[in-house]
């Protein structure tokens, strides 16, 4: 019996014996080849060899889930998955914002910097697709997007509360950017960073759709065809903007280097339709050979080449999206501006760098007035590209201005503009721009710029007086009142943080900073926020605009300050520029100008601000825009047209939200979409919360966090949508909105947040969270389709 159970314990000894070596035996296996799917074999999806469409299936699930993030200059490793083109360029380890280089990176752009995989790869950008021989097996084992599905699907996130502190978000964060080669140690160092990064995962249909993509060897079968009618719209424009004559070739010229950076759009056509104007090789008839510049004033190269209209094939997303119109109703209006007035080009301008970065220089011979007013005619637009259209992202940038300012602009005036022709024209030396020194400028080419801006100031001083002011009085006359119904005579712009949003009309409650913008100054922001500045550019380029950037800043506040009463200017200046010691004041007061020249206007109040735009509102009717009833009701009862009962009963709540300031908000972020469900789901209503932070000053590009006055900021609510990069979605009842209210008044600690985000926040692991996504996407585009594109969740933010 003994020698029964001892072999008995023998024979167990010896299975627990041999178990432990065939499980250590496969883990080394495991290690050394890497060879099940746990590792770094993909699972083959169950549809093996399922027949899948590259338009038809896989361009929606990458368009509704990982555009959200890979698009423009701040894809995560400049992986951009909003066309096929840029899946199949690939990843890359260089980033494009980077504040310390000294010596200017080479450019990457998709479609013009290069077009062929072989060059991508020769660019140092490496493939997220199989591109070794093809077999359902390799093809998904040497795609690093199949990898990382995989790993997400692995390591699944909480899928509630906040997200483990592993998941960095900061956008400052040392990018792994893994190529298929590195992924290994990839997946050991940062099991949950799997794709969606910081989200919830794709469905198993989406999964196994893009899976037997992949499997089958990514063919795009995706073709680009021009119906008849887009075909006639770009031969009559493209014809217009190669016309031989020395006149067109400016206008053209001038017309390009301002509509280059935005989408163009037919009017009538397909609301999905849009157009780059570019410059290239080829004549219209031929395929486009882009021409590779950095900026549209760059020396092309070759003695002829062509502005055409090339097709976006890429899917639209909001933060680089603005619209500009072409129509028939548009060329008259070209026409008119740049054709009709009498005037001769005697030669064309060249574009040598030091005098193509200065427009007053290479434009002086077409009218100031028709060019402010092609500016005027669509406001909205050009500062749209002031602030989308370069970067996408640009913290150093876009600090230079305050959260929120309204804009009005100068009015033009004939005989003042045929005046301002002739003095542009004779002191465009002043008006040097940063970017004629390319990338080479440093210290001591800022500090000449910077002498050359306060000498222009100070003739620009003269030359009012002489040729404006003794005729006219500083009053609303001198205030472009939209002539009588364009809506873009008035604009908000609201700054978040690294991005910003710039609207019609004046939204908001009254700002503690307001600019007056006249020719000069609005060509100049688009020279060097625009045309003139390069993204891929050096360290010093970089904040040398910056720099220029609050010269121009002061001058359009002080052209502002110009309608206020004259013992009021200075009080109302030093409140913009607190914290600074005595020695840096001195040189904001500098640009003070006008001190001695009283304002005409007549004002009943002493809110002075806050009067004169209440009275241009009331002077300019419809070109003033909507009035905002949300966060200004002037008198009940305050309801916007149109509106259903569930919107005016809404709206009545949220102008309770609107008026919370200070440490009552404090628990927001800067942008948030609330979605206020009703009994019917389709009807449910969409508001914007912008949270307004307060600074001291924005004369510094650093040390934010130190100028902060957080028992200052504000709230603006706005109907709809405003910003590109939603910080939060929040999703309320409307019979809750009460109690909503109520609670974020009193959030104050982290707990307390947990509870507010917790009952009312769709936080980044929540299952929900891309049900979400597309419904706030959708509702855009249904209420905007021209120009609405896709949010993006970079910023969402982890509360």
């Amino acid at each position: 019996m003994v020698r029964i159970i001892g072999l008995k314990l023998y024979s167990l000894l010896f299975f627990i014996l041999l178990s432990c070596f065939i499980i250590i035996y496969s883990h080394v296996n495991l290690a050394t080849t890497g060879n099940t799917a746990t590792q770094s074999q993909i699972l083959i999806p169950p549809q093996s060899f399922r027949q899948v469409s590259y338009y038809n299936d896989i361009k929606p699930i990458l368009d509704s889930r990982c555009v959200a993030c890979h698009s423009c200059y701040d894809s995560p490793c400049q992986l951009k998955l909003s066309s096929f083109e840029g899946v199949d360029r690939g990843a890359s380890k260089k980033t494009v914002y980077d504040h310390e280089r000294l010596i200017a990176q080479e450019p990457s752009r998709l479609y013009i910097d290069e077009t062929t995989t072989a060059g991508w790869r020769e660019k140092g950008f490496f493939p997220v697709l199989n591109e070794q021989a093809s077999s359902p097996e390799t093809n998904l084992n040497n795609s690093l997007i199949a990898k990382l599905l995989q790993l997400k699907r692995d390591n699944p996130l909480p899928s509630s509360g906040k997200l483990p502190k592993s998941i960095e978000l900061d956008l400052e964060r040392s990018l792994q950017c893994p190529s298929p080669d590195e992924f290994q140690k990839y997946r050991q160092d940062h099991p949950l960073w799997g794709m969606p990064y910081g989200l919830p995962p794709l469905t198993r249909d989406q999964e196994n759709t893009l899976l037997s993509w992949l499997q089958a060897g990514t063919k795009p079968d995706i073709q680009h065809v021009l119906s008849s009618a887009a075909e006639a719209e770009i031969e009559k424009w493209e014809l217009f903007f190669n016309a031989p004559s020395l006149k067109s070739q400016l206008v053209a010229r001038y017309i390009y280097e301002h509509l280059y950076i935005g989408d163009m759009h037919f009017k009538g056509h397909p609301a999905n339709e849009f157009y780059k104007l570019v410059r290239s090789k080829t004549p219209p008839g031929q395929a486009i050979e882009e021409l590779k510049s950095i900026r549209p004033f760059d020396d092309p190269g070759i003695d002829r080449f062509y502005y055409r209209l090339r097709p976006i094939t890429s899917t639209i997303v909001d933060k680089n999206h603005f619209v500009y119109e072409l129509s028939d109703n548009r060329m008259r209006r070209l026409q008119e501006l740049f054709f009709k007035p009498d005037f001769t080009i005697t030669k064309l301008p060249g574009y040598d760098p030091q005098s193509a970065a200065n427009p007053f220089n290479t434009f002086s011979e077409l009218p100031a007035i028709s060019r402010y007013q092609f500016l005027l005619d669509d406001a909205q637009y050009f500062f749209s590209g002031f602030i989308k259209g370069p970067v996408c992202r640009g913290q150093a940038a876009v600090n230079v201005i305050r959260d929120q300012f309204w804009i009005a602009f100068i009015k033009p005036q004939n005989d003042f503009m045929q005046e301002s022709t002739e003095f542009l024209a004779e002191n465009n030396h002043y008006l040097r721009m940063p970017a004629s020194e390319g990338e080479k400028i440093g210290l001591i080419s800022w500090l000449d710029v910077n002498k050359l801006q306060q000498q222009y100031v100070d003739k620009k001083e003269t030359f009012i007086h002489k040729a404006l002011l003794r005729h006219h009085d500083v009053d609303f006359n001198l205030i472009w009142d939209g002539d009588g119904h364009n809506d873009n005579a008035l604009l908000t712009v609201f700054r978040h943080f690294d991005n910003a949003t710039v609207v019609k009309g004046l939204v908001g409650k009254t700002p503690l900073t307001a600019w007056v913008v006249d020719y000069p100054l609005f060509e100049r922001i688009h020279y060097l926020l625009v045309a003139g500045f390069n993204v891929y550019g050096t360290a010093g380029h970089q904040v040398t605009t910056r720099l220029y950037m609050d010269s121009l800043r002061m001058e359009a506040e002080n052209n502002f300050l110009r309608f206020m009463p004259v013992q009021y200017r200075k009080a109302m200046r030093d409140s913009w520029y607190q914290g600074i010691d005595a020695k840096l004041f001195s040189f904001f007061e500098k640009p003070l100008y006008g001190i001695s020249k009283e304002t005409a206007i007549s004002y009943e109040t002493n809110d002075y601000k806050k009067e004169f735009f209440e009275k241009i509102q009331q002077r300019l009717g419809p070109a003033a825009g909507e009035p905002d009833l949300i966060n200004r009701c002037m008198q009940e009862p305050c309801i916007r047209k149109n509106s259903t009962d569930d919107q005016r009963q809404t709206d009545a709540m949220i102008r309770q939200l609107a008026n919370l300031k200070g440490h009552e908000i404090q628990a927001l972020p800067e942008v948030s979409f609330l979605r206020v469900t009703t009994d019917n789901p389709d009807k449910d209503l969409v508001y914007t919360l912008i949270r307004n932070q307060k600074l001291l000053n924005v004369s510094f590009i650093f040390a934010e966090n130190l100028r902060r006055e957080p028992e200052k900021d504000t709230l603006t609510v706005v109907p709809g949508f405003l910003g590109s990069y939603p910080n939060i979605f929040l999703s309320v009842q409307k019979q809750q909105l009460p109690d909503f209210i109520e609670q974020l008044k009193h959030t104050r600690t982290e707990s307390e947040k947990d509870l507010l985000y917790g009952r009312y926040g769709i936080r980044r692991n929540n299952p929900r969270i891309w049900q979400y996504y597309d419904w706030f996407n959708q509702k855009y585009l249904n209420e905007q389709p021209e120009t609405a594109g896709l949010f993006d969740m970079n910023r969402y933010e982890n509360l």
